[in-house]
């Protein structure tokens, strides 16, 4: 059986990493007034950023449309017989229910559509899995198998500078009596049965970063080798300063730099951290 994977753009795969790994990508849009762009295809991180502080914009965003995904599935069912379909968690985004409803107009492919519960690269981290799996000749099963596996070890926390952003677009969850607080302090978030939560209120930046970085550290200390990506909504420098002082922690880590793109920097806005981790 060829099994052919893919995700969505955010999972902030890099192109030549999605071409090395042979990953699919079907994009979600951010929305500027009448102008729709995709992202990864259209606008980098970079540009909408820039766009966002050129235009003091808040732009919206759109999930792929059921005919784009059929489309994508039936150029799969060309040259694969299964697709495992990675998506950000469907209690954000509407992603992956329209890929299990697309999936059932197209004939001559099995799908299989996984719920990260997550976002961004540790979503990636779960494509990329899937990926090695499958050049290795698993079957779907096996790789779904694992894939829920993962889901025992993958954390992910980030800090935000502003929570209006995530307030406005309906994105925090379980929070709403809080929200005039919480916009006060930097609180760290979480994903928690698929929704976006506060998981504690801390009163600055600095101690809301060095509280993430002391649960990573926790799991590090257990001696497992672990894959850790350090997330920023463009603000690298901060990413990599993390980085390296893990790394001259735990030099054996496999560690990354990646970024919350337009999408998810919409709702988490600039200046966002994030670090993610599992349990190779």
């Amino acid at each position: 059986m060829k099994l052919a994977v893919m995700t969505d753009s955010t999972a902030y795969i890099p192109a030549d990493i999605r071409d090395k790994h042979k990953i699919h990508m079907v994009p979600l849009s951010v929305i500027f007034k009448d102008n729709s762009f995709e992202e990864e295809i259209d606008i980098t991180a970079e540009q909408f950023y820039e766009k966002v502080r050129e235009t003091k914009e808040l732009p919206t965003t759109s999930q792929p449309s059921i005919g784009y995904i059929t489309t994508k599935l039936e150029e799969l069912a060309k040259d694969y017989d299964a697709v495992i379909s990675v998506h950000l968690s469907s209690g954000i985004s509407g992603t992956y229910q329209t890929v299990i409803t697309a999936s059932e107009l197209v004939e001559g492919i099995d799908v299989y559509a996984f719920d990260s519960e997550v976002s961004c690269m540790v979503q990636g981290f779960y494509a990329l899995e899937a990926a090695d799996m499958a050049q290795k000749g698993k079957t779907a099963e096996e790789v779904l198998q694992r894939l829920d596996e993962m889901k025992n070890s993958v954390k992910a926390y980030f800090m935000v500078d502003d929570l209006t952003n995530l307030q406005r677009g309906g994105r925090l969850s379980g929070a709403q009596a809080l929200v005039g607080s919480l916009l006060q302090v930097k609180p760290i978030l979480y994903f928690s049965e698929k929704f976006i939560v506060p998981f504690e209120k801390i009163r600055t930046r600095k101690k809301a970063i060095n509280r993430i970085i002391g649960m990573l550290e926790t799991d590090a200390e257990k001696g497992k080798d672990l894959q850790v990506v350090f997330i920023h909504g463009n603000d690298e420098a901060s990413a990599n300063e993390l980085r390296d002082d893990f790394v001259k922690k735990y030099p054996t880590m496999h560690t990354s730099i990646s970024y919350f793109g337009p999408v998810i920097g919409t709702h988490l806005g600039e200046g966002s951290i994030g670090v993610g981790w599992y349990v190779k």
